[in-house]
């Protein structure tokens, strides 16, 4: 098998092609004005840590590095989402375990002028069946009961909803409840991304 990192995967949508690439320096701009002109629509839901001991990268150069080393170790698949070559989020899956569990997490987050355009979805199921492919059995989604856009991708993706776990996350200074999604390998023997456009384009 090739070297499971770094790698692109794209999909063709309807709105446009999808790309998960990993995150490069020369996208230092990009990300910045992203992220300043969607601070309102991202900062209620963005992990915090408790305590003053969080590490904070201090350049965009240094975050890219982290993210690299972290996706050479096997720990990490940390991706920039690309739509129609533009930069419009992140998504990264995390917390990979192999050993007897083989499962990992899927975060992300996307500009609010393409949410509701089918991009996270086919970035989720992109970056899911990829990690199956590698070898991993179980992919799980944290989510905010109040995160509704959040909680659309997973329907859309038709993952299972496993229930809520309390106090699970630090979020804006305090522990907050998430619900948990999960897909495993033989719920989607065909590929989650051959399901999302299933139930993208029935009638």
């Amino acid at each position: 098998m090739a070297k499971p990192w770094p790698v692109t995967l794209r999909e063709d949508t309807p709105a446009g092609a999808v790309v998960l690439r990993p995150l490069r320096r020369r996208d230092a701009s990009d990300w910045a004005r992203l992220r300043a002109e969607n601070a309102a629509w991202l900062e209620r839901w963005e992990a915090t840590a408790p305590g003053a001991n969080r590490y904070i990268a201090s350049t965009f150069g240094e975050y890219v590095r982290s993210l690299s080393a972290q996706a050479r170790a096997g720990t990490s698949l940390p991706f920039g989402v690309e739509l129609d070559g533009a930069l419009v989020g992140q998504l990264t899956v995390s917390s990979i375990t192999w050993g007897s569990m083989c499962s990992a997490s899927i975060g992300y987050w996307v500009s609010q002028s393409v949410a509701g355009r089918g991009v996270i979805p086919t970035g989720v199921a992109m970056a899911t069946d990829y990690a199956f492919f590698l070898g991993l059995h179980r992919i799980e989604i944290n989510i905010r009961p109040e995160n509704k856009p959040s909680l659309r991708v997973v329907e859309k993706l038709g993952l299972r909803d496993e229930g809520v776990r309390e106090r699970f996350l630090h979020i804006q200074g305090q522990w907050r409840d998430h619900r948990t999604f999960a897909v495993t390998r033989e719920e989607v023997p065909e590929g989650l991304l051959a399901r999302w456009q299933r139930l993208r384009d029935a009638p």
